[in-house]
């Protein structure tokens, strides 16, 4: 039985969720969350944070896999933008580590995790904590991180039997 290491990152400007979990045949195991906070400074200077910071997680922690949440367009071209940089700079300290990186936009991990696309953080915060058997709710960025490992994990053909994805659902 392989034992993978999944990644998950919920990336931000001003906070990037990170949270690890092993995946052993059908079983979830949580090893690490936090989250990387930046202080206000120019983007070069924040982006270079969540990079080096990613780095240093994943030369830590040694995950097989990384996986990172798809940018939703929003009212504000400007944010997307923003965010869009953040998750470039995540991506970038997976691929430096010759780590594949594979995405999920919000909606498909809320379906995957909560059973509810539309599914509120606080939702999501509970159901990660259940399924990873937690003693408390980690931090909401944490959170939707994990979540993000935990869709992976379910979705993956080597996870379970019979999972796929339908119109942006995972199916049984």
């Amino acid at each position: 039985m392989t034992t993978r290491r999944i990644l998950g990152i919920d990336p931000g400007l001003r906070v990037t969720g990170f949270g690890l979990v092993v995946v052993v045949g059908t079983r979830l195991q949580y090893i690490t969350s936090g989250c990387i906070r930046n202080p206000s400074g120019t983007l070069p200077d924040r982006l270079k944070i969540i990079l080096r910071d990613l780095a240093s997680v994943i030369a830590e922690y040694h995950p097989t896999e990384v996986v990172v949440e798809k940018v939703f367009v929003n009212i504000n071209p400007q944010s997307t933008l923003l965010l869009g940089q953040a998750r470039g700079a995540a991506i970038s300290a997976a691929v430096l580590a010759d780590l594949p990186v594979v995405e999920y936009t919000a909606l498909q991990v809320k379906q995957a995790v909560v059973g509810n696309g539309k599914a509120a953080k606080a939702q999501v915060q509970e159901m990660v904590r259940r399924l990873l058997s937690l003693p408390a709710a980690p931090s909401s960025d944490a959170a939707d991180a994990l979540a993000c490992a935990i869709c992976h994990a379910h979705g993956s053909a080597t996870f379970g039997a019979g999972y796929r994805m339908r119109r942006g659902r995972m199916v049984v």
